[in-house]
């Protein structure tokens, strides 16, 4: 059940009695930005270790032990054209205390403190806490270079984004940008992000809808506009592969390539993606995994994925790097043989199964729940009923596997080479 607490703000309730545990959802939405994509991510790791009230993570930590033990997290993530800012709480269910005890209630207020008092003074965040926690994020951005398989992911990015700087900006921000911002200049952010976002609380679990409505009736947002941002990034196709090649002190070299794919989250040939997914790369009996790893010993890892929001199809691999060629002429085998329909039964419904198994066991998990509520409430396509998530699934050929293998077209190209010595 949806309920509209403010103009722009709505609470949504799903009553399930599966979980000892009741969460709670406020996600933040506003367009994608590269500049205010490292505001909020400055702005979370700011608000998730204090408040004015909890000024530090001592106090934040006894109120989560005094709520029986709650978990409390505050992130940034993206879908498409939309950046998300998130404040999550888990509490243990009214059920299960004494009597007269309120969690939800406790749980709420909490929240409330958090998200409307966090620690400015006079119109700029607690100056050591700022410059402590603007360091440490930059030291986490700067270690992503030491793992070389998030870097190459990142520079593949770069290029198949290469005409939409906030596309190619991880979620997180960037460095430079980071280094601009002033405790003062992030505290007029929050107002704004505060003031403007499109902002959904939701919460589930063991709860009365009715309860938990009077409890958020006036938890303290005030009315927006409406900020009209299409959820699905859809990039043209060019027909130029952008290629990057980088030396750098790595035993294991990484060729990593992006295809683009006009297909998005819920669209009539969705499902026939997810198995062309696991066809081609998804999967240990993927054409990519059984081909270039196994059969022919080129690959010590061979990968495929898909981000179903922003038309990408990536392809992840470690290789020697002598064997660069003859990995991009067979992995360029493998999607034209899905695209012939060189696929056997077996493999199809094998793949089926294990894309059954992924969604059902994710149908027990309380966080992978709320996301697909929250999906559901930006995707229509995307709200039909487990029946109909298998039905469709079951429906898929390998004719329309091989429709959907005409629709994936290399990109962009990234290869980062060992040195020698």
């Amino acid at each position: 059940m949806t309920y509209e607490l403010n103009k722009n703000v709505n609470l949504h309730v799903f009553p399930t009695n599966k979980y000892k545990t009741v969460r709670l959802l406020v996600r933040f939405a506003a367009p994608l930005n590269k500049e205010t994509s490292s505001k909020r991510s400055l702005l979370a790791s700011l608000m998730e270790t204090n408040s004015l009230n909890f000024p530090n993570q001592t106090a934040i930590s006894k109120k989560l032990s005094d709520l029986y033990g709650a978990g409390f997290g505050i992130g940034i993530s993206r879908n498409g054209n939309q950046h998300y800012f998130t404040v999550g709480l888990n509490i243990i269910n009214d059920n299960l205390v004494p009597s007269g005890t309120s969690v939800l209630e406790s749980g709420v207020e909490f929240l409330k403190e958090v998200i409307f008092s966090p620690h400015i003074i006079d119109g700029a965040f607690d100056q050591e806490t700022f410059l402590r926690e603007k360091e440490n994020l930059i030291e986490y951005i700067d270690s992503i270079f030491d793992d070389k398989q998030t870097y190459a992911a990142l520079s593949l990015q770069n290029l198949f984004f290469n005409r939409s700087s906030s596309q190619k900006t991880p979620s997180f921000g960037d460095i430079d940008s980071i280094k601009e911002e002033t405790a003062a200049s992030l505290a007029s952010y929050y107002q704004e992000m505060i003031a403007t976002d499109k902002v959904d609380i939701m919460v589930i679990g063991d709860v009365a809808e009715g309860y938990v409505q009077r409890v958020f009736k006036d938890f303290g947002f005030t009315d927006r506009e409406n900020i009209a941002t299409p959820l699905f990034y859809q990039q043209p196709f060019q027909n130029i592969i952008h290629q990057k090649m980088e030396q750098l002190p790595v035993v294991q070299s990484k060729l990593n390539l992006a295809y683009h794919c006009d297909i998005y989250y819920y669209d009539d040939l969705y499902f026939a993606l997810m198995i062309f997914n696991g066809l081609f790369g998804g999967f240990p009996h993927s054409k990519l995994f059984l081909n270039v790893r196994e059969k022919h010993s080129l690959a010590y890892y061979a990968s495929s994925s898909l981000e179903p929001f922003r038309g990408l199809v990536t392809v992840q691999t470690g290789i020697d790097g002598k064997n660069r060629e003859k990995v991009l002429r067979l992995i360029n085998e493998q999607l034209r043989e899905l695209v012939a329909g060189k696929v056997t039964n077996e493999a199809l419904d094998q793949t089926k199964v294990m894309l059954k198994n992924h969604y059902l066991l994710g149908q027990d998990n309380q966080r992978n729940l709320m996301e697909q509520a929250y999906l559901k409430l930006k995707v229509p396509a995307a709200d039909i009923t487990q029946e109909e998530w298998i039905a469709r699934l079951d429906a898929v050929t390998i004719q329309d596997v091989q429709e959907v293998a005409k629709h994936v077209r290399l990109q962009a190209v990234y290869f980062m080479e060992g040195e020698e010595n």
